[in-house]
């Protein structure tokens, strides 16, 4: 068995989320998916600085040029191109007013890496247009669902023009990472499941706790995973569990690929135990271990958990290196952004 299925731009675009997402989607989060996304804001993705584009603020911008000034030239960001997207304003607008607020996502990636960006007690909340734009003009991580040399890297030959970029907007929810899990299938076997947030939590170390997972996983899998997916045999895929533990929702499916994070495995030892599942006879299977194996952080000094650096520290950048458009300067910035965190301490008070 090779350490990886062989990748196909076929078996790449499976993942993408307007690839699974209307099959699976009454156990899933909700979602919308707005595509396609013009040239401009591939455009506007990839400019220099971070900054939002002219009218996408709820909040009315502050000009800061004197009135002799508003008349003549101004300076824009991204060498005096001003970027505007008044058509998916109103578009993140209607699904923000639907849903409350939203996190977003490409393709396949999500700016997890940008969270610090928005209010540390509402992690990835959006509640306008700006915070999305933000949110990825400040990631790194949804850089690479931008071209698609990227996104099919590894595969040949690469036809760019099967590949559109989309957005989704997904219905934000504050929820306990503790309950994420990203589980590995080879061949149509459920091999392992991991933790998938790098923290020690006890609780996920209680033998009682730890079968209760197992069995919520693998009936969930069995009935409804396994038959829907219809693509490779192989892939991964998240679920976040319900608080009581009994049933699960799917966060993402991803390519049995080295771009997915294997967490507490590895995909050598992935292989070694889909190679033992397949060459051990029935008769002695039930003595072997049994599948899928369950792997949790089960110290504080575990290599794998966190220390006590914020995650993804390596992306966050000081303020006085934003750059935001609509004339608004660093200080207005400053402002706004401690209002948000004001009024979402406000809310989780009630």
């Amino acid at each position: 068995m090779e350490l990886f299925p062989s990748q196909s731009q076929s078996y790449i675009l499976a993942f993408q989320f307007s690839s699974w997402y209307p099959v699976f989607h009454s156990t899933s989060i909700k979602s919308t998916i707005i595509r396609p996304l013009s040239q401009e804001f591939l455009n506007y993705l990839n400019a220099n600085q971070v900054f939002v584009p002219k009218g996408s603020e709820d909040v009315p911008a502050k000009s800061t040029l004197s009135d002799d000034e508003e008349d003549g030239d101004s300076v824009d960001s991204d060498e005096d191109h001003v970027f505007e997207f008044p058509e998916l304003d109103e578009k993140i607008r209607a699904v923000v007013k639907e849903y409350g607020a939203v996190f977003p996502k490409l393709n396949f990636s999500s700016p997890q890496d940008a969270s610090w960006i928005l209010p540390a007690s509402s992690p990835l909340k959006c509640t306008s247009p700006a915070d999305v734009y933000l949110l990825l003009k400040s990631s790194d991580f949804i850089s690479h669902d931008l071209f698609p040399s990227m996104v099919f890297d590894g595969c040949e030959p690469i036809a760019s023009n099967s590949y559109n970029l989309e957005l989704v907007l997904r219905k934000w929810y504050s929820f306990d990472r503790s309950r994420e899990l990203r589980c590995f299938v080879r061949d149509n076997v459920l091999l392992g499941i991991s933790q998938r947030d790098t923290n020690y939590y006890e609780f996920l170390n209680d033998s009682e706790t730890h079968s209760k997972i197992m069995n919520t996983v693998v009936e969930f899998w069995r009935n409804k995973i396994q038959q829907q997916w219809k693509a490779e045999a192989s892939y991964v895929f998240d679920l976040l569990l319900t608080r009581d533990l009994s049933r699960a929702h799917i966060v993402d499916f991803n390519p049995y690929a080295p771009r997915t994070d294997p967490l507490l495995f590895s995909y050598e030892e992935l292989k070694d135990i889909a190679n033992m599942h397949r060459s051990t006879d029935v008769s002695t299977r039930s003595r072997t271990p049994s599948l899928p194996q369950f792997r949790v952080i089960d110290s504080p000094m575990h290599s794998a958990a966190s220390c006590q650096a914020p995650a993804n520290q390596h992306n966050m950048v000081p303020f006085e290196a934003l750059s935001l458009s609509n004339g608004r300067d660093i200080v207005d910035f400053k402002e706004i952004w401690e209002n948000s965190i004001k009024e979402s301490l406000q809310d989780q008070e009630y």
